[in-house]
């Protein structure tokens, strides 16, 4: 029976001497979804690809990409896999044209096909009427667009994108991920790594990495309605910073963070603390607009993970 899985990773260990910088992690990754793998930078994402694509040899467990080991047999899956880095990888002194010539060679794609691949490409970024720009001409999201298109000329099975929108702009973003899910319609499977946590929600699933440990895996759903103790209070006050401090003097809460212009409280039956808040707050000079007990977000969660793992020693990789 054919495996559902494009990527399974068991007990995936990588040491650098005395630092280990990614720690018996396991999870898979099922062909034809989005998996996102989330973490703050130094977390061990980047290692991880790494390690999956067979540039970096691991100091244990086992790796398998669409059905063969890894590193043993990476040359057979090479062709099958694309990669795009938060680098982008593309070359700035080469018009776009020049740049998907040079990207559908080293992928070896024949003069038709790679003629026909360009144009699909061209489409697909909205690039058309751009072939002669230098590619440092261009806006970070045409970049972006650029290195997508570049990293699929070869039309892999598998897409690796690590941090692939990094310091690109909000909408530019949206659309960066509508291409991707016209991809996963195409029957891609699509491999991200990001910190930005509000990118998690379009992805199929997830697994949370910090300090080289998994903390959370599962759907969006899954994990804010598995993996959050407490519940979450949003406040909208006129000074949050202060706030902020404030409510952490208190010693009362699991969590206070700030989220934009707002705080985020988290405590077991936390609606029941409201007036007390509002009162404590006031009694600082901070008038609170509203107070309003909301759904976690993925951020709330991740950040409640590390917190409990923390203090509990528990695994991390364990699942629940």
């Amino acid at each position: 029976m054919k495996d559902t899985a494009a990527i399974r990773v068991e007990q995936l260990t990588r040491r650098f001497g005395q630092f280990t910088a990614v720690d018996a992690i396991s999870f898979h990754v099922l062909r034809g979804e989005i998996f996102g793998f989330l973490g703050p930078n130094g977390s061990g994402k980047t290692t991880t690809i790494r390690m999956i694509l067979g540039l970096l040899p691991p100091t244990a467990g086992t790796i398998y990409v669409l059905g063969h080991a890894i590193p043993q047999e990476v040359a057979a899956v090479r062709r099958r896999v694309g990669y795009m880095s938060q680098k982008f990888s593309l070359y700035q002194d080469l018009t776009v044209e020049e740049n998907l010539n040079f990207f559908g060679r080293a992928y070896n794609v024949p003069p038709r096909t790679l003629r026909e691949r360009k144009a699909m490409v061209l489409a697909m970024a909205g690039l058309q009427g751009r072939e002669r720009a230098l590619t440092r001409t261009l806006s970070g999201g045409w970049r972006q667009r650029l290195a997508l298109g570049a990293a699929i000329l070869h039309d892999p099975d598998l897409l690796f994108l690590d941090e692939p929108t990094a310091g690109v702009d909000p909408v530019s973003r949206r659309q960066f991920w509508e291409l991707l899910y016209a991809l996963v319609d195409q029957g891609k499977t699509i491999f991200v790594t990001t910190h930005y946590m509000d990118e998690a929600e379009n992805c199929h699933r997830l697994a949370f990495i910090h300090q080289g440990r998994i903390v959370a895996q599962g759907t969006p759903q899954e994990i804010k309605a598995t993996q959050m103790h407490g519940e979450v209070m949003e406040i909208e006050v006129s000074h949050p910073e202060l706030a902020v401090r404030v409510l952490k003097g208190w010693g009362v809460f699991d969590e206070v963070a700030l989220y934009g212009k707002r705080v985020h409280v988290v405590a077991e039956e936390v609606a029941q603390l409201e007036e007390a808040i509002r009162r404590r707050l006031h009694e600082a000079g901070i008038s609170v607009r509203s107070a309003l007990v909301i759904p976690p977000s993925l951020e709330d969660v991740f950040i409640a993970r590390i917190r409990d793992r923390s203090s509990s020693g528990v695994d991390p990789n364990q699942d629940g």
